[in-house]
């Protein structure tokens, strides 16, 4: 019992750490732009309003939706959007033109992600680089350079991985979310008639007398909730009740307050919207609350940038990116992943986010877009779960769905207006990489349809071969194919230019599925094609970590005996080669030669031992 205490514990101080870091960090920002927008005549109705909303905000989305609703949609224990959406396409897999559409609403908004994933660095840790200007007004001119040095800092240290510094990130986020729960305190009991603004009541007068700032605003407002997804993003890491509890036990009640004493400061002192949150410190408070917030804003980057490559790994699998290289930078935790090419991407992208927006107010309205967008998509993508998957009727899905709908679909449209002011920002991030998934899926498409057409049937082939077979040499021949049944080019190749074959011959295909993981007990299919030769399936979902030698371990037993010192790789290096015709428009094809050719080699994605593997090449035209 104490043991289990033990771990609920520890993973719900974890939870605190990685999960609600983005979400935490919001206080540095959210209420500075809804009041410093303009738009608010600065009255205690108003300011009562506001408050009102931004606790109601956090009720609904956060408490009711994600806590409550969308964390009991997990796919076998994981979360996440790409969790949703292979749930979502399971759910309709009868109809197929609607899994079509929701597969490519569900990869739109992965692709999102990635524009979340450049501004939520961006913001926060300038956020916190600004409370220098409170200090000192001298200090503005080096709140962009050293945002730049701390973000250079973040991501050059992501090839050594997180996993020591990681154990520091609840405890230090608990710390932040004890401070700023203790400015609330402190500036509540100085003015606690702040607090009649818990009702609803005063969210409700404040949009019915003001219902066109009110919509304006939510723009805004949700800056309160961005980080919710989060919440069921880490599902797997973490589990429904550590995230809940620490949800309703620490984060909401220290957001509230905070926010609370921010609306309390905003009544005694008009003057604090400069900067609300840092103006709530002692003076003598300030540079240690800059310091704080500046490892809380770290610590929510780097939770987001873990999620980037973990993400990517999984759109990989199922199909919709080339392979890239991944390193793992733990022994034990195979979570622990870095992507070079990702990491350095996201650095791009966010110093030139920072240099072009300059300040967290600026970058406010480029934020919100991308956020709104994939609360949409899980809500439609819940509707869908509930209803098709688990066969709920359609009223009860209309209407657990049906309100967060209204609610994601105001704030987004609220967000819409924004967009000429830096909303672009992300959706243009977000659509370069949707056009880049969507070249990689049809280009693959099109040349495993090109590699049909032209491809013998491999037990027929096997029959021709052995009427007269050629010399057959000691060891096990691998041969990687990705179409079961066909007769692999680097068959081909080998018989050509060595004439021989070997003693054991494997032709194995890899196949990802719209699942978290696949089990060892389901992990092999093998089928006997006589003379010594077998057709090997081997399969994993899409947070598996692929590992070809390993998984082959298992045929032992079954016929064919695998040594690791006699056993070779032969893989097909195809090259492709666009040319005029059907399939898609010629930069596309280009883009997807390219693509092709840029992609990380399969024997180290496949974890072949480099000193056994044969690469054979071939062209091939789309």
């Amino acid at each position: 019992m104490s043991a289990s205490k033990s771990s609920l514990t520890a993973l719900t101080l974890g939870a605190i750490g990685v999960v609600y870091g983005d979400i935490g960090t919001s206080v540095l920002y959210a209420v500075k732009e809804i009041f410093g927008s303009g738009h608010v005549p600065f009255t205690p109705d108003n300011i009562y309003g506001i408050l009102s909303l931004i606790f109601w905000t956090l009720t609904v989305i956060v408490s009711i939706k994600y806590v409550v609703l969308v964390l009991r949609a997990d796919n076998e224990g994981e979360g996440g959007l790409i969790a949703m959406l292979a749930l979502a396409s399971q759910a309709v897999k009868d109809k197929p033109e609607l899994r079509r559409v929701l597969l490519s609403i569900g990869i739109f908004g992965t692709c999102l992600f990635y524009g979340d994933g450049v501004i939520t660095p961006a913001i926060s840790v300038l956020g916190a680089m600004e409370g220098l200007v409170v200090v000192s007004p001298q200090f503005g001119k080096y709140v962009v350079p050293l945002t730049l040095a701390v973000i250079f800092c973040l991501f050059w240290v992501q090839k050594r991985g997180t996993t020591g510094i990681g154990k520091l990130f609840g405890p230090v986020t608990l710390v932040w979310f004890a401070v700023i729960a203790a400015l609330g305190v402190w500036h509540i009991a100085g003015n606690p008639v702040i607090l009649w603004a818990l009702s609803p009541h005063y969210a409700v007068m404040f949009v019915w007398d003001n219902p066109g700032i009110a919509f304006i605003l939510l723009g805004a407002v949700v800056l309160c909730v961005t980080g919710a997804e989060a919440l069921y993003a880490d599902l797997g890491h973490f589990g429904k009740k550590p995230i809940r509890l620490a949800w309703f036990t620490v984060v909401m009640p220290s957001l509230t307050l905070n926010y609370f004493g921010q609306g309390a400061l905003l009544l005694k002192n008009p003057e604090a919207v400069k900067n609300p949150f840092y103006m709530m410190a002692p003076d003598w408070a300030l540079i240690p609350l800059v310091v704080l917030a500046t490892m809380a804003a770290v610590i929510a980057s780097q939770a987001l940038i873990t999620g980037a490559f973990s993400v990517t790994k999984q759109v990989i699998q199922l199909g919709y990116l080339p392979r890239l290289k991944v390193l793992h930078t733990s022994v034990r935790d195979t979570g622990q992943i870095y992507i070079p090419f990702v990491n350095w991407g996201l650095f791009v992208a966010i110093v030139l986010a920072v240099v072009m927006f300059k300040s967290s107010s600026n970058l406010a309205a480029a934020y919100g877009i991308a956020v709104t967008t994939d609360m949409l998509i899980t809500t439609i993508l819940t509707f869908f779960v509930i209803r098709h998957g688990w066969k709920y009727p359609l009223w009860l899905c209309v209407a657990a769905t049906g309100i967060f709908f209204v609610v994601d679909f105001a704030f987004w449209a609220s967000n819409l207006l924004k967009l000429l002011d830096g909303g672009w920002f992300p959706l243009a991030i977000g659509g370069a990489i949707f056009a880049l998934m969507a070249t990689w899926k049809d280009g693959r498409r099109l040349l495993n349809a090109k590699m049909r057409d032209d491809a013998l049937d491999l037990p027929s082939f096997l029959e021709a071969v052995f009427i007269s077979p050629p010399v057959r040499v000691e060891g096990t021949a691998v041969f990687l194919t990705s179409e079961m049944g066909s007769v692999p080019n680097a068959l081909l190749h080998n018989l050509k230019h060595n004439k021989v074959l070997h003693a054991n011959n494997l032709f194995v295909t890899v196949r990802n599925h719209e699942v978290p993981w696949i089990g060892l007990n389901k992990r092999l299919q093998i089928d006997s094609l006589g003379h010594d030769c077998w057709q090997v399936v081997i399969h994993y979902g899409f947070k598996n970590d692929p590992d070809v030698p390993k998984a082959l371990q298992q045929i032992k037993g079954r016929g064919c005996v695998l040594n690791d010192m006699t056993t070779s790789y032969f893989l097909s290096r195809d090259t492709v080669v666009p040319t005029l015709g059907d399939g898609m428009a010629p930069w596309r094809e280009k883009l997807f030669a390219q693509m092709h050719h840029n992609a990380s080699g399969a024997a180290d994605f496949l974890n072949l031992p480099s000193n056994s593997v044969v690469e054979l090449g071939s062209k091939i035209e789309i």
